[in-house]
């Protein structure tokens, strides 16, 4: 009986033992050592040495891989430089140091690079010269240049599909002569555009457009900046670059797209210090908004805005655009502006307007204007004799141009926006009842008028989700005799923040722009500001100047009823101290349908 317990004791004490044999153990890692660096030598033999000589590359290197990337690229720079049977023949390693025999062989020459086929258009579009290729050293990279050059030719005269090469290769003495030839192949022409997504837009507006025309030869760029003058159109969103599905001889070009909430009907109100009542009393103003865009997919545009300014002081704006004017790519729109300063003045300036979009360089436009400005029963003779302000009427026509790659119509993150505006008139001075008809003799009833407007911007994207505006901005109005309802009105949330709308008459303004905006979501953000303007008033009886200045920040959201939006803004000049009871806020919501 003891010898079959002493048996079940051993078995209990020697069972764990051999299960923790069997477990397996915890491995522990092994010391990481470090790679001592690698040492790179090339050797090159004759008159390969003397070759070798000219190239810099690195003999230290991290580690032996390295060292091998190392030479491949001094193998491709000899290749560039026309030593083209240039080779890495062996390689052996000794310690850390990796040894390569390079073999690198003369270096070939252009004999001669004749003209095979090539038209003159593509001689022009090329840059390609028979001289340019006579006794000099074959590059590679130059040849591949020059093969591009032809083909994106090729591609903007109604053939993608063609091909370059080198027919009667003769290789002599290290010199190669070639013919340069090209085959274009079969010209394509546009068959139609096709519209994707959930966009009403129609094809036949955007064929238009974009200058699409069937039967016109396709155009490779023509179709890569399509997307860029996409972006330009408010109403709608491009979601994925365009296609191109070539059947024989046609190509069709699909557009992705979705129709954006542009259509817009908004109020906005704000709160102003009113210097005309005691008590820090309030004056409430006010601002009525609505655009219709692409009306039933066509592109056309309808806009009406309203805004009380301050008390007894309205402007009333209209705008319709009206894209393919008798199916060409002109668009015709019209302007309608009418402002009434309080009891002072009323001036009313219709403005008929021809633009065309091109496929590269933007936007140009021709325009005119008929400008007339009465002054109003109410107002003081002595301003009247003073000149500030004169019945007129202005005739004029001018130049305007854009340029934009912005990649949002609404909320830009990246990209640039130029505007420049050139007009010319004539101005009459009208004869006003309450004065004598003595006081006119002495002035010029028709000068000559001229203006300049500028507008720059660049959004530069700062991280993931924020962006940084610069923008530059300004106008100047050049007559030798400017009225004060000739000016143009500065101050308020579009012009110079800080300060009432109209706040300044200048004839001459320009206001710089920092804006910061951080972007909670895609149609969202926080912004801060900083302007800082300039403005110059040019009146015979009364100049001045200043450099005036304005802070803040904002916020724009999306909500349930469409974007809210809340500026507060202080300024400061020399007829308005930095304090906060001169403070500025404007607040609203933005609907869109």
């Amino acid at each position: 009986m003891y010898k079959i317990a002493a048996l079940v004791w051993c078995l209990l004490v020697w069972l764990p033992l051999v299960q923790a044999q069997e477990k397996p153990q915890v491995q522990v890692p092994p010391p990481v050592v470090l790679q001592a660096k690698a040492a790179l030598k090339v050797h090159a033999a004759g008159p390969d040495r003397q070759v070798l000589r000219q190239y810099n590359y690195r003999t230290q290197l991290p580690d032996t891989v390295e060292a091998q990337k190392e030479v491949r690229a001094l193998v491709q720079r000899l290749h560039q430089d026309a030593y083209l049977l240039a080779s890495a023949d062996s390689s052996y390693k000794r310690g850390d140091t990796l040894h390569v025999k390079l073999h690198i062989g003369n270096r070939f020459d252009w004999a001669e690079l004749r003209n095979g086929n090539l038209s003159e258009g593509i001689l022009v579009e090329s840059g390609f010269r028979e001289k340019f290729y006579r006794n000099t050293p074959f590059n590679p990279a130059e040849y591949v240049r020059l093969q591009q050059r032809i083909l994106d030719y090729a591609e903007r005269s109604g053939y993608p599909f063609a091909s370059v090469w080198l027919d009667s290769i003769k290789i002599e003495n290290n010199k190669i002569a070639a013919a340069l030839m090209v085959e274009k192949a079969f010209v394509v022409t546009y068959d139609s555009v096709q519209v994707m997504g959930g966009s009403k837009t129609q094809a036949k507006f955007l064929m238009r457009y974009l200058q699409l025309y069937p039967g016109q030869p396709y155009n490779q760029d023509q179709v890569l900046a399509s997307q860029r003058m996409l972006t330009a159109l408010p109403y709608i969103k491009v979601t994925r670059p365009p296609q191109v599905q070539f059947a024989r001889d046609k190509a069709r070009v699909i557009y992705f797209l979705e129709d954006r909430q542009a259509n817009q009907l908004d109020g906005v109100v704000g709160f102003l210090p009113d210097p005309s009542r005691s008590g820090n009393k309030l004056l409430i103003t006010g601002e009525a908004n609505m655009n219709i865009r692409n009306i039933r997919g066509s592109g056309k545009q309808l806009g009406l805005q309203w805004r009380r300014v301050n008390r007894g002081s309205v402007i009333l704006n209209g705008e319709y655009l009206h894209p393919n004017i008798f199916g060409t790519p002109f668009e015709l729109g019209t302007r309608f502006n009418l402002l009434k300063q309080d009891s002072s003045f009323i001036t009313v300036q219709p403005r008929l307007q021809l633009a065309y979009n091109t496929i590269r360089y933007g936007r140009f436009s021709v325009f005119t204007e008929w400008r007339n400005s009465r002054i109003l029963s109410t107002a003081n003779p002595q301003s009247l004799k003073a000149l500030d302000l004169a019945d007129a009427r202005t005739n004029t026509y001018g130049l305007n141009y854009l340029w934009n790659n912005l990649d949002d119509f609404y909320f830009p993150r990246k990209g640039r926006l130029a505007e420049l505006q050139l007009a010319a008139g004539r101005k009459r001075l009208l004869r006003n009842p309450s004065l004598e008809k003595e006081f006119y003799d002495t002035l010029e009833l028709n000068t000559t008028q001229l203006s300049l407007a500028l507008r720059l911007e660049n959004f530069f994207r700062v991280g993931k989700n924020s962006a940084l505006l610069a923008r530059v901005r300004g106008e100047a109005l050049l007559n030798d005799q400017i009225l004060l309802n000739d000016m143009y009105r500065l101050g308020g949330l579009a012009s110079l923040r800080g300060f009432d709308d109209f706040f300044y008459y200048a004839s001459t303004y320009g206001v710089g722009t920092l804006e910061y905006r951080l972007f909670t979501a895609e149609d969202s953000y926080v912004l801060l500001f900083y302007d800082q303007g300039y403005y110059r008033s040019d009146l015979e009886a009364s100049q001045a100047e200043g450099m005036p200045l304005g802070v803040g920040g904002g916020i724009s959201f999306s909500t349930g009823a469409g974007i809210f939006q809340l500026v507060y803004s202080v300024g400061h000049s020399e007829q308005q101290p930095m304090s906060l009871k001169y403070s500025k806020i404007h607040f609203g919501v933005t609907s869109k349908f």
